[in-house]
């Protein structure tokens, strides 16, 4: 690192914490770099190559980490080019071509493209977060091939630096002059090999692109260098070919009896020239379900297996005449037509989060990458697939299959037992037959990830002896020391070394929580991380949460991915020894616990409940952090201060007290206190007389600081025909115990309420919650936490008003025509109850809402805890503050959870309602009996 930083190099990072985040990429890979060197420049690339060249250190390139083959792993230093080298440096429409750094976002190119009314073909499913320099390195494709191409067809020139410290530009070729002398006499030696071996379908990714270095090809190093994995030469600058997007798509759904069958109809689907043809499984349909529940999957034809083919076009009648024509002839047994795209993109999601949601296989076990892009020539894709199913079944394995079928290319993630003495073993045996099998069909080990360490070894299985010999002659002309990217296509690591999930040993004793979906086992929880990276992608403009923090900072440690690595490390790994360990908790310390990762990782992984067991592990039986005990214990101190809430507010407002309480409380001095309501909600409750039973749950925020938002659910409820019951004084759902981590007691206070609320659920009685923090407690963690059947039963009588609204006979919400809402939903409501319910309530009684995505940033003890104050305000400027800026007089700011009230009051000055608030106050006014 000295060297570094003597050299110029300003962003170097050496710390346990971000050393194990970039210690795996979306591979089974663990690899432990010494440092992770985020370039802000061109100077800062040549720099570190000259230092790493200097002292023999390996340098991989990378840009999102999502790689699943293991190719953006090394020992040495990490190239991050995503931090800083991140820009669209130009877009010229008239050329249709635009220039970015190599850590461009795809989507960032789009986004620059579409005012031009052009795009960037190639759109892998991760294109929300991947790299342009990642793309390059890959020769990535996505489902968009057939119309659009892979990444090597759409990109015009490169600019690159030799390990020697030589700037390279392919076009027009200039610099390097000694290298690419070299590679023309390799080349001229092995023109055989390079006109038999390669480009024989569009989908042989596997080894270099030999062909494109042909004499008749021109000698194009642009398209050659597109796939070779960072193993030549670090990609710094790329010249891309933008298309100009179809007016018109149409995706055509159609159902098949089983993948084989959807297989055997490609020829005929590819003769009229779709855009897109992919392939979807039951059994990938059937997880989504399972874990989100019924209406997780949009509604598909009839089958078990469904291709979906878009054909696209600027001529309507030309597309629609294509679409009906190939209906005819799909030998489907059911298909639906969508010619509207907002219709069609949840069903497009299905397949983009395939990656994730095939973390789990069909057996409920852990599924791995390892052998996920195999390609074959398209006309033999349905006996490849039926053959690829036998061979699972013959190893003992069970598969997901999706992917590209137009292509030939599949995607699956396999039950591999790696936690088992000969799981590596079984593992190797698999990919050699699984290598054999495709290679019988005249394939590729790759369609699109590249080779990396989890196929490389395998190449010779594919290639032979010559073109094998071929791929070392142009390595060692570019790199003769083996320094860039080592261990990839050219002198391989082992595919069984080094294996990330291999090692880690089950964790289930002396746990606080109860990991039901991961056999109770934290070590498999924290595996379900497979690192496809999508809380690196900003998603809060579609609603999504995860992961705030990582877009405050940009940093991979603050990522849930990144926090996932730091855990497994602390596992299995010796950066990170035990659950005190200064990485672990630097990682997880500003995790908001906002459990967005929850819901909107395709993955299922809950960042939140690993904290919350990381900070009972770490303090059981120690001295706390003072705001544990403060915000930790809130309940307790509100019920306290409600005997005199007059005292308590002036105690909390004058100068030198005030600023002394919050020292003391660990909360930072730039916060306001929230001021105690002088009477709570249950000391002025008078019960209802008539109605059907509810149970109000009024927690501790509604009671002591807003028990305004209870008597409007309370008339709110005796409206509909209810007459709400309170639970006792002492009912709570310890939510402030859980987030700080004291969990015995959480389990004490939690279990106490559990049982009152389960007298009144044994009698059909429902339980309706307020504050969604709370809500989302007994409707997921008690399970969890509490253990028991009386936690279960709890957890399903549970409801949000407006779902409990929704299914209450005759009722219809009051009026709100006119009304502008703009909704800033909880995190939790919408990670774990979701707010489709309200948001179908607000539709029907006529308001129209403005949803903002994301998190408020306060997030319960997170926003006012002493170190968080500026990732909070961070945080709340992703969304929520420029929607309250931009809001209209007459504007209604709608916030149901406490924390998202106060910040928008904290920090703009801004009152929100609640949902019940809203609704109540448009009822029609009569006496209400009770």
């Amino acid at each position: 690192m000295e060297n570094l930083r003597r050299a110029g190099v300003t962003d170097v990072l050496t710390d346990a914490a971000h050393r194990s985040a970039y210690a795996s990429d979306a591979s089974l890979y663990r690899i432990v770099p010494q440092a992770i060197v985020r370039p802000r420049s061109g100077d800062d690339v040549l720099a570190t190559l000259e230092v790493c060249r200097t002292l023999g250190v390996p340098i991989t390139a990378r840009g999102a980490g999502t790689s699943v083959a293991g190719n953006a792993i090394g020992p040495g230093v990490i190239l991050d080019f995503s931090r800083h080298m991140n820009r669209v440096l130009d877009v010229d429409p008239v050329t249709r071509t635009a220039r970015v750094q190599a850590g461009t976002i795809q989507a960032t190119l789009q986004a620059a493209a579409k005012p031009h009314g052009l795009r960037f073909g190639p759109d892998p499913s991760t294109h929300t977060r991947c790299t342009i320099g990642g793309m390059i390195g890959n020769n990535s494709c996505g489902s968009r091939t057939l119309g659009y191409g892979r990444t090597s067809d759409n990109v015009a020139g490169l600019r690159a630096y030799t390990i020697d410290g030589d700037e390279l530009i392919t076009d027009p070729l200039s610099g390097a002059e000694k290298i690419t002398g070299a590679l023309r006499d390799v080349i001229g030696a092995n023109l055989a090999v390079a006109r038999t071996e390669f480009a024989r379908f569009g989908r042989q990714v596997s080894g270099y692109a030999v062909e494109h270095l042909l004499p008749e090809n021109g000698f194009n190093l642009t398209e050659f260098l597109v796939g070779s994995e960072g193993t030549l030469a670090v990609i710094t600058e790329a010249t891309v070919k933008l298309v100009a997007d179809p007016v018109h798509r149409t995706l055509i759904v159609l159902g098949y009896p089983d993948f084989g069958t959807a297989g055997d109809i490609i020829p005929k689907i590819l003769e009229f020239q779709p855009t897109a043809c992919e392939g979807l499984d039951h059994r990938i349909c059937d997880v989504v379900r399972s874990r989100r529940g019924p209406d997780a999957v949009p509604p598909l034809p009839g089958g078990t297996a469904w291709l979906m083919v878009e054909i696209a076009g600027d001529d309507l009648d030309d597309v629609r005449d294509r679409t009906r024509r190939l209906l005819a002839v799909a030998e489907a047994v059911d298909s639906r037509v969508v010619e509207d795209t907002a219709e069609a993109a949840p069903l497009w999601k299905i397949r983009e989060d395939g990656a994730g949601l095939a973390g789990r296989a069909p057996s409920g076990l852990p599924a791995h990458a390892g052998w996920e892009d195999a390609a074959v020539p398209p006309a033999r894709i349905g006996a490849y697939l039926r053959d690829f199913d036998a061979l699972t079944a013959r190893h003992g394995l069970s598969v997901m299959p999706y992917g590209h079928l137009g292509d030939g290319c599949v995607h699956v993630r396999l039950d591999f037992p790696l936690d088992k003495p000969d799981g590596p073993a079984r593992f190797r045996a698999f990919l050699e037959d699984a290598a054999d099998l495709v290679v019988s069909y005249g394939g590729s080990l790759s369609g699109e990830h590249g080779d990396g360490r989890a196929r490389s070894e395998l190449l010779a299985r594919m290639y032979s002896p010559d073109a094998m010999n071929l791929f070392r002659r142009i390595k060692h002309t570019f790199d003769p020391n083996n320094l860039l990217n080592p261990g990839n296509l050219v002198d391989p690591d082992p595919v069984d070394a080094n294996i990330r999930v291999s090692a880690a040993r089950p964790v289930r004793t002396e746990l606080a929580l109860a990991y039901h979906s991961d056999g109770g086992d934290f070590n498999q929880a924290v595996h379900r991380c497979t690192g496809v990276g999508k809380c690196r992608a900003d998603t809060t403009v579609l609603g999504g949460v995860m992961c705030p923090s990582y877009l405050a900072t940009k940093n991979e440690k603050d990522s849930t991915r990144g926090r996932a690595r730091v855990l497994q490390e602390m596992l299995d790994g010796d950066l990170a020894p035990d659950w005190r360990a200064e990485a672990v908790h630097d990682a997880l310390d500003l995790c908001l616990s906002c459990k967005g990762c929850a819901s909107d990782c395709p993955t299922g992984i809950d960042m939140a409940a690993y904290k919350s067991e990381v900070l009972h592990q770490s303090f059981k039986g120690r001295v706390r952090p003072r705001s544990h005990y403060s915000l930790g214990w809130l309940p307790r101190w509100s019920r306290l201060a409600s005997k005199m809430p007059a005292l308590a507010n002036l105690a909390t407002s004058l100068p030198g007290i005030r600023g002394l309480a919050l020292w003391i409380a660990g909360v930072d001095k730039r916060r306001n206190i929230p001021s105690f309501a002088p009477k709570t909600f249950r000391g002025s409750f008078v019960p209802v007389k008539t109605g059907k039973p509810v149970v109000l749950f009024v927690d501790s925020f509604t009671d002591h600081f807003s028990p305004e938002i209870a008597r409007a659910a309370v008339d709110l409820l005796v409206d509909a025909g209810y007459a709400p019951q309170v639970a006792s004084r002492t009912a709570c759902c310890g939510l402030t115990w859980i987030s700080t981590g004291q969990l015995d007691a959480a389990r004490r206070i939690l279990g106490n309420t559990v049982a009152e609320l389960h007298e009144a659920v044994k009698q059909g009685i429902p339980i309706v919650g307020l504050e969604p923090s709370c809500t989302g407690v007994l409707r997921q963690d008690a399970v969890e936490l509490v253990d028991n059947e009386a936690a279960k039963e709890v957890a399903a009588a549970t409801k949000t008003v407006a779902e409990l609204l929704a299914a209450t006979p005759g009722w219809e919400p009051p009026s709100l025509e006119g009304v502008r809402v703009i909704a800033q939903p909880h995190c939790h409501h919408h990670a774990v109850m979701g707010w489709g319910a309200d948001a179908k309530l607000l539709k029907n009684a006529g308001a129209t809402v403005r949803r903002l995505g994301g998190c408020c940033g306060l997030a319960g003890n997170f926003g006012v805890e002493r170190g968080h104050y500026e990732v909070s305000v961070q945080v709340a400027e992703q969304q929520l503050l420029p929607a309250l800026e931009q809001a209209e007089e007459g504007d209604v700011f709608l916030a149901d959870g406490f924390s998202c009230r106060t910040q928008a009051d904290d920090l703009a000055g801004v009152t929100g309602v609640h949902l019940v608030q809203l609704l109540a106050d448009a009822l029609p006014k009569k006496q209400v009996d009770r």
